[in-house]
């Protein structure tokens, strides 16, 4: 059986064990083992017991429940309360209003954490019960959350970008400043989106509230201040090289826990109760990592990944051909594997075809992360989209069309730097 026929028999037993209503890590399990017991010679059970073993105490994904349980201590304190409304009277009358709180939150929050899946986590516990309580549609709120949390993966620091680095023996510095310029570009155009969408259909948005005098608007924003410090604290902890990102949750969780005890609202029982949301979240979360982790070491030892991409290079393809190419086989992985898998199964394979047609690996390095961002938002099987399901409970069908146009936009942040590579490569020939 050739390798795309292979690819495909397991897309549709993933989707169908999707479809049936199973959990989502059991479905990414089972499907690993029919590819490992079907299609290489290595004993599912034992892969199976390793894996779970191997990935189940991780120091690096320590931040992740670390970062989910700070955003449930802002959730049910006033602190996320303070921070919508300190940005209302700012944005109440912009378009598309309290929605861009969704598209900044992801960014700041994308700096602090790298994760797309901690980004989603966090920030949807914050803002979807807010948005949702003020009338806003549930489509958007839901797209700009799975499109926003993306972000995690680009704006630096990036752990993806620091495993191609290492992988291609690249400057981890110098792809961390490349990542700059096309976050930033992605954070517009996901705003442009909505502005636009709330201007051709005014009856989307809630009522815009009466004009706010300057002297208010002041007033309002020191509500934000217990959160900037906190966003301060986080971000300037990492980039000053005071903690690692993993040392940095921990001291978020800190530092909001002071924070929403100062603030008031906010006691034991609320604690505890955070405690055990970000838990079962944590838990929720990690259960998929595992059967992710399993699916991408069985696909691994089928060696579906690089024959793929050799079959790919056989072609003898053009620059934007190849690119092409490598963006639809890119998007397709994604359905099995997460980002970084993605990253260490395939470079090795792709950069020499790369290089061949004079790609410059630091600008591929940013592309690949934009289209694996891609991955984890493309309908029906993206990881962000299984993450905000169980958030919010919403079926993953509904999940994934208001995340649709959102994969629209990285596909068009794609294009641009593709026809515009200074976008990616200005600032750090600068440096």
């Amino acid at each position: 059986m050739s390798d795309p026929i292979i690819a495909l028999v397991l897309l549709a037993l993933l989707l169908t064990l999707l479809a049936s209503g199973i959990w989502v890590a059991l479905a990414l399990m089972m499907t690993a083992f029919v590819a490992i017991v079907a299609f290489s010679n290595t004993s599912g059970g034992l892969v199976l017991a390793t894996t779970i073993w191997g990935h189940s105490h991780s120091w690096a994904l320590a931040a992740l429940p670390l970062f989910i349980l700070m955003g449930e201590i802002l959730l049910r304190s006033r602190l996320s309360q303070d921070m919508f409304s300190g940005l209302a009277p700012w944005l109440g009358r912009a378009p598309g209003r309290l929605l861009h709180v969704n598209i900044l939150g992801c960014a700041i929050f994308a700096a602090v954490s790298g994760s797309s899946a901690a980004t989603a986590a966090t920030i949807g516990r914050m803002s979807v019960p807010e948005l949702t309580d003020r009338g806003y549609p549930e489509r958007l709120i839901i797209g700009t959350l799975a499109g926003s949390a993306t972000l995690g993966l680009l704006i630096p620091p990036s752990i993806i970008l620091i495993v191609y680095g290492v992988a291609t023996e690249q400057s981890i510095a110098r792809l961390f400043v490349a990542g700059i310029l096309p976050g930033l570009m992605l954070v517009l155009m996901f705003a442009a989106y909505v502005a636009v969408r709330a201007i051709m259909d005014p009856d989307l948005i809630p009522p815009a509230p009466q004009r706010v005098a300057l002297r208010e608007k002041l007033a309002a924003s020191r509500r934000l201040i217990p959160v900037v410090l906190l966003i301060a604290g986080v971000i300037g902890s990492i980039y000053t090289g005071v903690a690692s990102p993993t040392d940095a949750a921990a001291l978020g969780v800190v530092l909001s826990i002071v924070l929403a005890f100062f603030t008031g609202g906010f006691g034991f029982a609320q604690l505890k109760e955070a405690f055990i949301s970000a838990t079962r979240t944590s838990c929720m979360i990690a259960f998929i990592l595992i059967g992710a982790a399993f699916l991408s070491i069985s696909m691994g030892f089928t060696g579906l990944p690089r024959n793929l991409a050799a079959w790919i290079g056989g072609f003898g393809l053009s620059p934007y051909a190849l690119l092409a190419a490598l963006t639809l086989f890119f998007i397709v992985l994604g359905c099995f594997l997460d980002g970084i898998s993605v990253v260490v199964l395939t470079t090795s394979i792709i950069l020499p075809m790369v290089e061949a047609v004079g790609i410059d690996p630091l600008w591929f390095g940013i592309y690949l992360v934009i289209v694996v961002e891609m991955s984890q938002i493309t309908p029906p099987v993206g990881f962000n989209l299984f993450v905000i399901q169980g958030l919010t409970g919403i079926d993953i069908l509904r999940v994934a069309r208001a995340a649709l146009p959102f994969f629209m936009l990285l596909l068009l942040g794609l294009a641009l730097i593709v026809i515009f590579p200074q976008i990616v490569t200005l600032l750090p020939n600068a440096m």
